[in-house]
């Protein structure tokens, strides 16, 4: 006599099976940095002041990454406890006007924040997540400032079309690139040592 699996359990297995396959591109793909070395906690600032910043906080948190926020810190600004710099990179000037900052001022804010985190010891990881929209000449001028600077690079591959990320971080600083923002968290939180 042969049994058969009840057909809600068989439903349910299917569908399990169904997810998994769904999740699957996402861990399946390989990435370029081999190992975490990032440590809690992180100190996220804007580099352009987008609204990205807000998109790479959700990340951080869906992630379950410890972390504090100022989109406009200075050199000196960056937390006692902060152990890992996180750059939400993209222009905007909408953004660059609410706070009152012009470009060449937020030019100059992130690299002596930048360099002020490497006095102290921090790891810096730059993250793109505005895509194709998010590039242009205002954009690219924070770009080309902090990804050869970081250590790490996250983006959304519609914003690397011209290969300028992949030409800025050369061999040197490992590159991931994902097809869509909420997927930009799986790297970022493997950037992060557990």
């Amino acid at each position: 006599m042969k049994r058969h699996a009840p057909q809600s359990a068989t439903a349910g297995i299917f569908i399990l099976l169904f997810a998994l396959l769904l999740t699957l591109p996402a861990f399946a793909q390989g990435f370029n940095l081999k190992a975490p070395f990032a440590v809690q906690p992180a100190f996220l600032t804007s580099v352009g002041q987008s609204a990205d910043t807000e998109m790479v906080k959700v990340l951080l948190n869906r992630a379950k990454i410890s972390f504090t926020i100022d989109g406009t810190a200075k050199a000196g600004g960056i937390p006692a406890a902060a152990k890992t710099l996180v750059l939400a990179i993209g222009g905007s000037s909408k953004g660059l006007g609410a706070a009152g900052i012009a470009a060449e001022d937020e030019l100059a804010r992130v690299k002596a924040l930048i360099a002020d985190a490497r006095k102290k010891g921090l790891k810096v990881i730059g993250v793109h997540v505005g895509g194709e929209a998010r590039r242009g000449e205002l954009s690219d001028k924070f770009i080309q400032l902090a990804v050869p600077l970081c250590d790490y690079v996250v983006i959304v591959a519609e914003g690397n079309k011209d290969g300028l990320f992949a030409k800025l971080c050369g061999t040197k600083i490992p590159l991931d690139s994902v097809d869509k923002i909420a997927l930009a968290g799986v790297p970022l939180a493997a950037a992060f040592l557990k």
